[in-house]
């Protein structure tokens, strides 16, 4: 008999088929129930409650239902509705364990984070009521509580802010990275921190230190602030790369450190000093308020000022080099044992050739006497002859009969008047254009020499009794004779046979000048009249 039961036990096992058959029906049973599994196992009894919440709060189906920390049931099912206060939120369906036993009916819920990817978990907080709540019954929106999730907070910032709020994590692991020695050295100074921070805290929990006032005037300079936060935020910017750089030398920075306390030392006696000073500061500072007001208005043409002066300045930077080397030649100059003389000498001689200038400066802006001179010089040799030309001041140098006047007698008692002279000679005229002052005291042209035509005397012969100067019998300047300004050089008439001036009337805008030698110079003005 025992060797026909083992004989059949050794021809199930020998099967294939039915081996087979038996391991895929135990795989899938065991998969069937692993995929229930969220939704509770069969044959196992169960509590449903159902739950109302203000929102989703991100729940699903298979989520699970803790106490205490234990696993106690799994959500089952989840639905919208609509709450008392007439919003529409959430109701879900609790599949809870018998081993829970009986709910009190002041229970509370809470949906919670199981892990930072989002998942969720039911938390079922047990009251202390004799009343429960019956199997299918409803716990209310108002025991339930949905805590704000931490991408509810970050999502209140925009993008750069949580990327600027993820660098700041790394930075902050980085910089607790292989810190533990210190970490541990921090916790045992902790306790000392927390006696000395008791009186701190007393401090500022003292209604005297109005730590809500503080506060509040912190929201008043972030609201003032709130306009230039741009500029602030370029601030922060270029000082990150302002300390990058004093990262890169930590010795330096050390070094700085190590000097600090005695600088602060120093700094605390020089403010004691400094504190009249500060005061007057104050004062100075109230009574420019006026100016700062008038800055404000006068900004746009500052800056338009500004604006024209960068290029200038950018470009003086190649003026930098030559101009030192000006300045050293100037300070060798300067060192040099003779310039004081000849500083001496150049004002003495300034002295002496500025009253010429004054008196002669007329001759040529006004008179162009310079011009004139060699226009008659011209002149002067052209007479002409047999042999080529003559100087016209030789026709006038004839020998003279004795006892009369002429300019080659030395016995003459009167200048050349067209009297006497050798027979068969030309008489002998004294043309006289005498040099007088180019102008008058008041600047007017009076331009003597140059003024051209010569007109004789009525009677050029008259006897010395005639009334005048009886020796005035030369033929001079016909403008001599009328009196008062001569006027312009280069007198020329009109068609209609006046005179007119080619030269300047009076003395040019801005010229300095005299009417006698070593007299007052007299300025000219621009645009107007000395």
């Amino acid at each position: 008999m025992s060797a026909d039961r083992r004989r059949n036990r050794s021809s199930v096992v020998a099967s294939p088929v039915l081996v087979g058959a038996v391991t895929t029906l135990v795989v899938v049973v065991a998969v069937f129930l692993a995929y229930n599994a969220n939704a509770g196992l069969p044959f196992v009894p169960t509590t449903q409650l159902n739950v109302d919440l203000s929102s989703g709060a991100n729940l699903v189906p298979g989520n699970e239902v803790r106490s205490g920390g234990f696993r106690v049931g799994v959500v089952s099912a989840m639905k919208p509705v609509r709450l008392p206060n007439g919003k529409v939120g959430a109701q879900i369906k609790l599949k809870l364990d018998k081993k829970v036993g009986a709910v009190p009916a002041d229970s509370r819920v809470t949906i919670r984070s199981r892990s930072a990817l989002g998942l969720k978990y039911v938390e079922l907080e047990r009251g202390v009521s004799h009343r429960t709540l019956e199997n299918g019954a409803t716990l209310p929106e108002g025991q339930t509580k949905i805590p704000v999730e931490l991408d509810q907070v970050l999502s209140m910032f925009d993008a750069p802010t949580r990327k600027a709020a993820g660098d700041n994590l790394v930075g902050f692991g980085d910089a607790l990275n292989g810190r533990g020695a210190d970490l541990n050295e921090t916790i045992g100074k902790l306790p000392v921190l927390e006696g000395r921070l008791t009186s701190v805290m007393a401090n500022l929990a003292d209604p005297k230190t109005d730590i809500q006032g503080f506060f509040s005037e912190l929201g008043d300079a972030a609201r003032v602030v709130a306009p230039v936060s741009k500029t602030n935020a370029r601030l922060f910017t270029t000082m990150a790369d302002t300390f990058g750089a004093i990262s890169a030398d930590k010795q330096a920075l050390q070094d700085t450190i190590d000097k600090a306390p005695g600088t602060l030392d120093a700094g605390t006696e020089s403010l004691r000093v400094q504190r009249p000073f500060l005061e007057h500061t104050a004062a100075l500072s109230n009574d420019l308020n006026d100016a700062a007001v008038e800055l404000r208005r006068s900004l746009p043409d500052l800056s338009g000022a500004l604006v024209a002066a960068t290029p200038v300045q950018r470009r003086l930077v190649e003026l930098n080099q030559p101009l030192g080397d000006a300045l050293d030649a100037l300070d060798r100059l300067v060192e040099a044992p003779t310039t004081n003389g000849s500083l001496h000498g150049l004002q003495a001689t300034l002295g002496t050739v500025t009253p010429q200038i004054r008196y002669l400066g007329p001759y040529i802006t006004v008179c162009n006497d310079w011009n004139y001179f060699w226009t008659l010089a011209a002149e002067h040799l052209s007479a002409p002859d047999d042999t080529g030309s003559s100087q016209r001041a030789l026709l006038n140098m004839g020998a003279s009969l004795p006892g009369t006047d002429g300019v080659g007698n030395s016995g003459a008692n009167e200048f050349a008047h067209g009297r006497g002279g050798i027979p068969g000679t030309a008489r002998q005229d004294l043309h006289g254009t005498f040099y007088g002052p180019a102008v008058t005291a008041d600047g007017r042209a009076n331009c003597a020499a140059g003024q051209t035509g010569y007109v004789m005397a009525a009677n050029p012969y008259r006897d010395k009794t005639v009334s005048g100067d009886p020796y005035r019998r030369a033929a001079v300047d016909r403008f001599e004779v009328s009196g008062g300004a001569l006027g312009p050089h280069y007198a020329q008439l009109d068609k209609n046979g006046r005179g007119v001036g080619l030269g300047p009337a009076r003395v040019p805008d801005g010229e300095t000048f005299t009417d006698s030698p070593g007299g007052h110079g007299v300025d000219v003005p621009k645009g107007g009249t000395p």
